[in-house]
């Protein structure tokens, strides 16, 4: 899924979970939105920065780069920054790494850290919407190099039907926390 749409849903989702009252203290939207976002700013940053110094500079030919509609780069003699992307794509969205980051925060802080949760939320909803041809997810990395084939967020008929239950959701938000105030 896209970026944008991550931290939408993650914010809403920390909404609800406050509303619900279930922690001692209200989850920190905002961190848990960034948390949400982590995993693709986390293995994307690198590749971006250097695709807008190169755009500034004249240097990149941006025809040569793949997209969300074409065959996820190849692994072998690619450019290193692929490779580097590849590598943090799979660290960031990997359950194991997960866990091992929630748990080594968890015995820092000595509580448990309910904004993370919007990275687990983040894995869990690419999984089904990526596809093989990009950036498949390797929720058991470095375990396993299983990957799902799911649907393509970047379908143009699924990011209607994501942004419109975005939107319903939200409109859902506002109406309930309307009524209780």
């Amino acid at each position: 899924m896209d970026i944008i749409a991550h931290g939408l849903w993650t914010a809403a989702a920390t909404r609800f979970a406050n509303r619900s009252k279930k922690t001692e203290k209200p989850i920190k939207i905002g961190w848990a939105t960034f948390w949400g976002i982590f995993p693709d700013l986390f293995a994307f940053a690198p590749l971006f920065s250097f695709l807008i110094v190169g755009a500034i500079l004249g240097n990149v030919n941006f025809s040569h780069l793949p997209g969300p509609d074409s065959l996820e780069p190849a692994q072998g003699d690619t450019l290193f920054l692929f490779k580097l992307t590849g590598t943090l794509y799979s660290m960031s969205h990997s359950l194991i790494i997960f866990g091992i980051v929630l748990g080594l925060i968890y015995v820092i802080l000595k509580r448990f850290p309910w904004e993370m949760m919007g990275w687990l939320l983040h894995v869990l909803i690419d999984i089904p919407t990526h596809s093989y041809a990009f950036y498949p997810t390797p929720f058991l990395w470095p375990l396993s190099d299983v990957k799902l084939g799911g649907l393509s967020w970047a379908n143009p008929w699924f990011m209607a039907v994501n942004y419109a239950a975005i939107i319903i959701v939200y409109i859902i938000l506002w109406r309930t926390g309307k009524k209780k105030t």
